[in-house]
């Protein structure tokens, strides 16, 4: 009963205790940072999400997803109580096919599946992919790479923690179909951090 009795309640916690203001602050902070690629900001709010789904992401699927939004969850977010409060909170269904996922949750430490799984948009219509919310240890303290494209400014560096050795021939490849291809949002704690389809990085030369 305990364990049980313990899922049902965080199933109906940990939301935002200011709806409207916190989301409104969250929605901001999230486009001005796929504004300024590569930007640190801290998202304004946090929520309490059932782990292993971390503060800073359960606040953006609390901004970003509703019914109309399927979800993507990795098999550890997906076995735990999570599901249930997003459907309890958000209304988004849960999607088990990545190419039918608007966003797609990936918890610290989990498996980043290949860029090229998810829906990449069309040539028509590129706003038709996924965006990958992937929360990694630190947003600086990592591999360096410098950054370049559309709102930054000459370049720049940052330096995420916690990404897969292999990124970033993903994010290559990735950034090689454009205008199709995801968009990233980095998440450590309630710190974001966005990659836009539009920004090329490359391993920093030190």
């Amino acid at each position: 009963m305990g364990a049980h009795a313990d899922i049902h309640a965080s199933t109906y916690a940990g939301a935002f205790t200011d709806p409207v203001f916190q989301s409104q602050s969250v929605f901001r902070a999230l486009m001005d940072a796929m504004a300024r690629p590569g930007t640190v900001l801290p998202l304004g709010a946090g929520a309490t999400p059932p782990s292993p789904l971390g503060g800073g992401a359960g606040a953006i699927a609390l901004t970003l997803c509703d019914d109309g939004t399927p979800v993507w969850l990795t098999p550890a977010l997906k076995q735990s109580a999570v599901p249930a409060w997003l459907s309890f909170h958000t209304s988004a269904p849960v999607t088990d096919i990545k190419p039918d996922a608007r966003f797609v949750f990936i918890e610290a430490g989990g498996i980043v599946p290949g860029f090229d799984q998810f829906a990449q948009g069309t040539q028509d219509y590129p706003d038709r992919s996924s965006t990958l919310v992937i929360e990694i240890a630190a947003l600086t303290g990592g591999d360096e790479f410098t950054a370049a494209g559309p709102g930054i400014k000459d370049e720049t560096v940052i330096a995420p923690k916690g990404l897969p050795d292999i990124f970033l021939t993903l994010w290559t490849e990735n950034r090689g179909l454009f205008p199709r291809g995801v968009d990233l949002i980095l998440v450590a704690g309630t710190d974001v951090l966005c990659l836009p389809r539009t920004t090329k990085l490359r391993r920093r030369e030190v």
